[in-house]
C-alpha cells in the first residue's frame, strides 16, 4: 500500500478518443494534476505495470477490449487507487458491474470540465481518507503490540524482581552466620590460629562482607522495584534528613582522611518523599563519593533549590567518571571502568537503587564528572509545601 503523497496526484486516463483524452488532460492539468493519457487497453495495461497513480479514468469500450479488465491489474498495482469508468453506454447494470469489480464510480459521455473535477476530486478524496483510515489502523496496531510488549516485559521485571528477593532473602542468613563465625575466629575465640591462617581468615572475612553487601543491595533494590505506587508519600524538610546523612558518614570519611561538609544556603527546601527513600538516596550517593576519593579529598554535600526543584549536590574529588560511562551508570550490576581497575570493591547496584528511589518522588539525577578530578551527583526533587 501507497502512503499519501507531498507532490501533486497522478491520474491517469485511458480511452479510444483524441477528444476525450486531450479534454480531460487539459482540465485537469490545469488544476495541477500529473497526467499521462493510453488510448489502447495494451498501452494503459503497460502504464499501470509502469508507474503509480493515484486515480485512473477508463472508458469501457476500447479497441482492443473492454477497459474493465484492467480493473483487476490496477487493483494489484495498489489496492487504494481509485477507478472511475467512463461509458458512452450509461447503463444500471454497467455501472454495479463495475463497482462490483472494483470501481469506485462512473462518469457518462458527453460531460463537461465541472462533473469531471467534481468526480476526480471525490474519487481523490476518498483515497486520501482510505490512506489515512490505514494508516491510523497501522498505529493502532503498532501500539497494541507496544502495549503488549510493555506488558510482557513488566511482567518479566516482575518475575525478576521476585527472584532476586527470594535468592537474596535466601542467601542473606548463612552468609551472615559464616561470616559471624570468621569474626569470632579472627578474635581467637575458637583457638589460636597461625599467622598464616589468619590471614587466610581475613581475606575470606573480606570476601564474605562484600558478598553480603551484594545481598543487602539486592534486597534494597527489589524493595524499592516492589513498592507500591498508591502509597502517600509526605512532606518532608530536607535539611534534617541531609544533616543526618551527613553526620552518619563522618567518621568513615575522617577514618579514611576525607574531608566532608554540609552546605546549606538557608531556608527551608520541603519534597514529598519518605525519610526511608531519601536515606537510602544519601546512603548510596555519599558513601560512593567516599569510596571513590583518596584521602586527603574532600566531599561536599550543597542543598540549593530554583523556582521549582530542590537540589542536593553530592560533590567529591575523587577519581571521577570516563565520559563514555556515565550514561550507563544506573544500569544494575554496571560500573565505571575506571573503578573496576582500581580494584575499588562495590555491587553495581547502588546508583539502581537511587534513580529507583528518585523515581517514585518524580525526581531525577544528573552526573557531571571529570576523570582524575571529581564527580557531582545532583538530585533534583519538586518542592511542595510544608513539612508534617
Amino acid at each position: 500500500m501507497t502512503a499519501p503523497s507531498a507532490s501533486p496526484p497522478r491520474i491517469l486516463v485511458i480511452d479510444d478518443e483524441e477528444g476525450i483524452r486531450q479534454g480531460c488532460m487539459r482540465a485537469l492539468g490545469s488544476q495541477g494534476f500529473q497526467v499521462e493519457t493510453a488510448g489502447t487497453l495494451a498501452e494503459g495495461r503497460r502504464l499501470i505495470e509502469l508507474a503509480q497513480f493515484d486515480l485512473v479514468l477508463l472508458d469501457v469500450m476500447l479497441p482492443d477490449g473492454q477497459g474493465t479488465a484492467l480493473l483487476k491489474p490496477i487493483r494489484a498495482r495498489d489496492p487504494e487507487t481509485v477507478s472511475v469508468i467512463i461509458t458512452g453506454f450509461a447503463t444500471v447494470e454497467l455501472a454495479v458491474d463495475a463497482i462490483k469489480q472494483g470501481a469506485y464510480d462512473f462518469i457518462s459521455k458527453p460531460f463537461d470540465t465541472d462533473l469531471l473535477l467534481l468526480t476526480v476530486n471525490q474519487g481523490l478524496e476518498k483515497r486520501r481518507l482510505s490512506l489515512e483510515s490505514h494508516r491510523l489502523l497501522g498505529l493502532e496496531q503498532e501500539a497494541a503490540r507496544l502495549a503488549r510488549d510493555k506488558q510482557e516485559m513488566e511482567r518479566l521485571d516482575q518475575f525478576k524482581t521476585a527472584f532476586m528477593l527470594t535468592v537474596a532473602h535466601e542467601l542473606r542468613a548463612p552468609v551472615a552466620a559464616a561470616q559471624s563465625l570468621l569474626r569470632t575466629m579472627l578474635r581467637g575465640l575458637a583457638g589460636d590460629l597461625s599467622d598464616q591462617q589468619r590471614e587466610i581468615l581475613r581475606r575470606v572475612e573480606v570476601r564474605h562482607g562484600q558478598l553480603l553487601e551484594l545481598i543487602n543491595d539486592l534486597l534494597s533494590l527489589a524493595a524499592s522495584k516492589t513498592y507500591d505506587p498508591e502509597q502517600t508519600l509526605q512532606p518532608i524538610s530536607l535539611h534534617p534528613v541531609v544533616r543526618k546523612a551527613v553526620e552518619a558518614f563522618t567518621p568513615q570519611a575522617q577514618e579514611k582522611g576525607v574531608s566532608i561538609g554540609l552546605v546549606n544556603p538557608g531556608g527551608d527546601l520541603v519534597v514529598q518523599a519518605s525519610v526511608d527513600g531519601l536515606n537510602k538516596v544519601l546512603a548510596n550517593l555519599i558513601g560512593n563519593a567516599i569510596k571513590y576519593t583518596t584521602a586527603g579529598g574532600t566531599v561536599d554535600v550543597i542543598l540549593g533549590r530554583d523556582e521549582t526543584q530542590a537540589e542536593i549536590l553530592v560533590c567529591d574529588s575523587g577519581i571521577g567518571i570516563p565520559a563514555e560511562d556515565i550514561p550507563r551508570l544506573g544500569t544494575e550490576f554496571f560500573r565505571a571502568r575506571n573503578a573496576k581497575e582500581a580494584e575499588i570493591p562495590g555491587t553495581g547496584l547502588g546508583l539502581s537503587i537511587v534513580q529507583e528511589q528518585l523515581r517514585r518522588f518524580g525526581g531525577s539525577l544528573g552526573i557531571t564528572s571529570v576523570p582524575g578530578e571529581g564527580s557531582t551527583f545532583t538530585v533534583r526533587l519538586p518542592l511542595s509545601g510544608t513539612a508534617a
